[in-house]
């Protein structure tokens, strides 16, 4: 019999693309979701809540490795002491969590959690590993469309991204879950350091739209210095993935409008200044 893996979050955007990578590695998958859907081949869905943890010991029972991939807004250092508790309860052999790049650096509520959710692992006694990322490509698209539509381009100085493709960080979840428990292992980022004039740029390029003139503004306080300061960004020792974001937002036109702005704008002839 194949060795089950759950996952919570598996319906997510990150979530969707482990399940299948880990079905094609011949593993057969629990998904934990407040919504379970219909089950499928080797893929069986369980109701539960990791915030509120109920749901929790049936996931649990008999699975040798977690991912751990629900996360929202809030609660996701409240949701990591559950899954915990209830991977030490069930004996489970290696629980996998994704965090964020600068969990531990940025004075922001959302890091500070995955900060504390990481601490959860470490002090569970379950054999873990933690992967930290930068924001997905995906995240990153609607924040960059919704300043396009702006008269003017607002431009933090300090703010920059280091987007990352969803399949590559899907691909080294699965690696991490199907090996040995080790700690945290190297950040995993995008191939390049953008801030929002470059992200702005390409994406007018790419879609055929006008570039707007830039809004200079200076993030204040403790918030606006780290940013300045790169703590949100991944250091030398870190992972580059391979897509880029002039890649992710080309194939992005193509499947929204069959290539129809990606024409008007010069397929592939997006730059990085």
């Amino acid at each position: 019999m194949n060795a089950t893996v759950l996952v919570t979050g598996g319906t997510g955007t990150i979530g969707s693309r482990v399940v299948p990578m880990l079905r094609e590695a011949g593993r057969d998958v629990r998904i934990l979701s407040r919504h379970p859907r219909a089950d499928e081949p080797g893929i069986h869905h369980v109701a539960g809540d990791t915030v509120v943890g109920s749901g929790l010991a049936e996931a649990f029972d008999g699975v040798d490795a977690v991912l751990h991939l629900a996360g929202g807004a809030k609660g996701d250092d409240v949701a990591a002491r559950n899954v915990a508790t209830a991977a030490r309860q069930a004996g489970t052999k290696h629980l996998i969590l994704i965090s964020v790049i600068g969990a531990d650096r940025m004075p922001i509520g959302y890091f500070r959690a995955k900060a504390e959710a990481e601490r959860a692992l470490a002090e569970s006694g379950v054999p873990w590993s933690v992967l930290r990322v930068a924001q997905l490509h995906e995240f990153v698209y609607p924040f960059v469309r919704g300043m396009a539509k702006l008269p003017l381009l607002p431009a933090p100085g300090g703010l920059r991204f280091e987007p990352v493709n969803v399949d590559e960080v899907a691909a080294r979840l699965v690696e991490l879950a199907l090996g040995d428990p080790a700690g945290r292992v190297a950040d995993l980022a995008g191939p390049d350091v953008l801030d929002i004039r470059q992200l702005a740029d390409v994406y007018a390029e790419t879609t055929g739209r006008r570039r707007h003139a830039g809004l200079p503004i200076r993030i204040p306080g403790v918030v606006g210095r780290a940013y300045r300061d790169g703590d949100n960004l991944a250091g030398d020792s870190a992972q580059r993935g391979q897509r880029t974001w002039c890649e992710f937002l080309d194939a992005r036109v193509h499947e929204g409008s069959g290539g129809a702005e990606a024409g008007r704008a010069g397929h592939g002839s997006a730059k990085v200044a």
